[in-house]
């Protein structure tokens, strides 16, 4: 990537495509924004729409296609392609679904793509990866998912919101599945230096009890099903988290990010895609972090494990 502009590919321009696609150019992520769909009137909209408004900027150009060629020489592939989840519809129950459009479309972006690091954002992204990992043959740290990258930014959003801090002071992180069995580390979560277990409330701020830290894990699993009653579909958020992983790339950040993919070295987790903290840079996701957990929550990430296990053998994966 060295010496030459940078080229990210995002396959499916739905409401997740287009927000990554959106939220890339807004942040300068790449030199080239390529959107590829199979309804080539639509992914030609998308592209007239964002093209519209690249004055205001920084400089890049969008393309687009149904063609799988318009992925050509990407650095980053986004897979956002899958099944759409219903109202009330679990992660887990659009995997059958999304592992065929998996198998159909990642050979032949490999054939224009070979050397690209591949990102999968789409439900449920666990499984999905897994399956993209056997696909394609590549290596754990050039495929993984966007994983809980999203639920951790929930995490801390409802953390810094009950506590009257910005959120950017707050650092927690959700691991496991991204989806019903997820752990939120509130043993390890801080508020600027100072662990949560050991919250002082401010003035005025409830504090950080059992029963709030119940409250937040139950939205923090349930956000997306609001979300999608309300108006269908999940896009900003993972449009901006999606960004952020596709940056870390590019930029060679060495940046810490709860990506799913496999555990090597880690027991009882090693046949499993899943999220723990994860340096991403420019090789992709290459090495995973030893977190403390207490006991509950290390119980809790083998369950998950376990969770996900008996879908992967379900699906013959």
């Amino acid at each position: 990537m060295d010496g030459r502009p940078t080229k990210l590919a995002i396959i499916g321009a739905g409401a997740v495509g287009t927000a990554i696609a959106y939220s890339a150019l807004i942040r300068g992520v790449a030199r080239t924004v390529a959107l590829m769909d199979v309804k080539a009137t639509k992914v030609a909209a998308e592209v007239l729409d964002l093209s519209h408004g690249l004055e205001f900027v920084p400089r890049a150009d969008v393309i687009g296609s149904d063609d799988f060629a318009v992925c050509a020489d990407a650095d980053v592939v986004v897979l956002t392609a899958g099944a759409k989840q219903k109202p009330g519809q679990s992660r887990l129950e659009l995997a059958e679904a999304t592992i065929g459009l998996t198998h159909t479309i990642l050979p032949q972006v490999l054939e224009v793509a070979p050397d690209a690091i591949y990102l999968m954002v789409t439900n449920p992204v666990d499984i999905v990866t897994h399956a993209a990992l056997k696909v394609s043959g590549l290596p754990p740290n050039r495929v993984f998912g966007s994983g809980t990258v999203l639920d951790s930014s929930r995490l801390r959003f409802l953390v810094a919101d009950h506590c009257g801090v910005a959120v950017q002071s707050v650092h927690a992180y959700v691991v496991g599945e991204h989806g019903d069995s997820e752990i939120p580390l509130w043993s390890s979560a801080m508020i600027g230096g100072v662990p949560l277990t050991q919250w002082t409330p401010l003035p005025g701020r409830p504090p950080m009890d059992d029963a709030a830290r119940e409250r937040i894990r139950h939205e923090v699993v349930h956000a997306a099903y609001r979300i999608i009653e309300g108006k269908g579909a999940t896009n900003y958020a993972i449009g901006l988290a999606a960004t952020r992983i596709v940056e870390a790339v590019l930029d060679n950040e060495h940046r810490v990010l709860p990506v799913s993919t496999v555990a090597t070295g880690f027991p009882g987790l090693e046949d499993v895609c899943l999220s723990l903290p994860t340096v991403v840079a420019r090789e992709g996701a290459y090495k995973r972090l030893e977190v403390p957990l207490s006991d509950e929550e290390r119980a809790g990430l083998l369950a998950s494990a376990e969770t996900l296990r008996q879908m992967q053998t379900r699906f013959g994966l």
